[in-house]
């Protein structure tokens, strides 16, 4: 197409018709579209013609321009000097503002796609661009906790587990080793909106939407590249207490085996590396690991370092989600969430040393080559129990409450049964 448009640009400069003052005009008139027309495409081109127009008739009013002319005329060839200047200073500040906004358009194609948009229900739209805050960790590790504190939270959506996205970012490691016909790009953009239409779709709208698989922060890095403005919480837990859990509540986990502490603690010591290197790669200004013993003994303090985190305001509502389950705007529950009927309850202590004494004793004497991520993340694996730290008043006074039974329980038809 340059070389067409070339060779049509030389034939027009070497033309002998026509006048001197018009073959100029008319070579600088599509010199004028040519530079457009690489610039910004031929449908771009089009905007630029009656600009030309203009200045075509601008300039052959003046091609006889130094033949005498009489006195009466002089008055209507200053007036068409001044018309032909004040067109030629509206055309080119025309033509500056038209380049400031076309000019992404010659840009690589790769920045001239914009982020990925749905439409989920209604005029509700949500943009890759959406500032979503993904919670994860190894299962058991108080990550549907976290997620119902921030429920509390006006201004944030969570929901139930969707287990749907932990399972595709699985299929797309798949991907990466296999040979396909589509490309990254558009892989990535599918990707994308399937992701975007499951968190948004799956619950009310929010300023701040969030998704909790537990799994899910195993693809940290690759999360962060398709939304640009997410964060990640990834909650850590003493490890033998979040695989006696696993264990003692019978919790269903891929790859691991509930019938040997021994072989889920080697699991999770594993899959806790992988999550937290990814957490390190995002950065820690985009991802936060939150202790559970942290929030359980200290609830406001570190629910407050986390709200920062995720630049939202401080709000009350979050210390008390058991409150807000079941209520417009607030926390919804799920019963395939082994999880429920525990944070139905306020923050209370009982779990947090239920394991001990629990673990098998070849086991815990190999604690430190079993588990080694236990050393790595400050826990003592030789004590038994550990000192986790004093826990705040409050949390005291929930946990007396939920030995004596005196909370309200705010699901109707869900079981509330003491692990043993």
């Amino acid at each position: 197409m340059q070389l067409q448009c070339n060779k049509v640009f030389t034939r027009r400069l070497r033309s002998k018709k026509l006048p001197s003052g018009l073959k100029l005009q008319t070579s600088t008139s599509f010199l004028l579209r040519y530079i457009t027309h690489l610039l910004c495409g031929q449908n771009c081109a089009l905007q630029f013609n009656f600009l030309f127009r203009l200045l075509r008739r601008s300039k052959s009013s003046t091609l006889n321009h130094d033949q005498p002319q009489p006195k009466a005329s002089v008055m209507r060839v200053s007036m068409r000097r001044g018309v032909k200047w004040l067109l030629t200073v509206a055309g080119i500040y025309t033509l500056t503002q038209l380049l400031r906004f076309r000019l992404p358009c010659w840009l690589p194609a790769q920045t001239r796609v914009g982020p990925v948009t749905v439409l989920v229900r209604d005029k509700w739209r949500v943009s890759a661009n959406a500032p979503l805050v993904f919670v994860g960790g190894v299962p058991r590790s108080g990550t549907t906790l976290m997620r119902v504190m921030l429920d509390a939270h006006p201004a944030v959506r969570c929901g139930e587990e969707t287990r749907v996205v932990p399972r595709l970012l699985n299929l797309k490691q798949g991907w990466a080793h296999e040979e396909s016909g589509v490309n990254a790009e558009v892989l990535d953009r599918a990707i994308t909106a399937f992701l975007l239409e499951i968190i948004a779709g799956h619950g009310e709208p929010a300023p701040v939407l969030c998704n909790k698989d537990p799994f899910t922060l195993k693809s940290a890095q690759y999360l962060a590249q398709l939304f640009p403005n997410s964060k990640f919480l990834l909650m850590l837990r003493d490890g033998r207490a979040a695989v006696h859990s696993m264990i003692s509540r019978h919790v269903t986990i891929g790859g691991f085996d509930l019938s040997s502490y021994r072989d889920c603690l080697v699991k999770w010591s594993r899959a806790t590396q992988a999550m937290l290197a990814q957490c390190t790669q995002v950065g820690n200004h985009r991802c936060l690991a939150v202790r559970y013993e942290s929030l359980v003994l200290h609830p406001r303090s570190t629910m407050q370092t986390i709200l920062r985190f995720l630049d939202l305001p401080w709000h009350e509502g979050v210390l008390h989600h058991e409150q807000a389950i079941g209520r417009p705007g607030g926390v919804s529950l799920s019963r395939m969430e082994r999880s429920t009927d525990q944070v139905i309850k306020p923050v209370n202590l009982e779990a947090l040393t239920r394991w001990v004494g629990k673990i098998p004793p070849d086991v815990v004497a190999n604690m430190d080559a079993i588990a080694p991520m236990l050393w790595r993340l400050g826990y003592d694996p030789r004590a038994n129990p550990p000192n986790y730290g004093e826990p705040d008043p409050r949390v005291l006074n929930n946990t007396e409450r939920v030995k004596r039974g005196d909370f309200d329980n705010p699901v109707t038809g869900i079981h509330l049964k003491r692990d043993p």
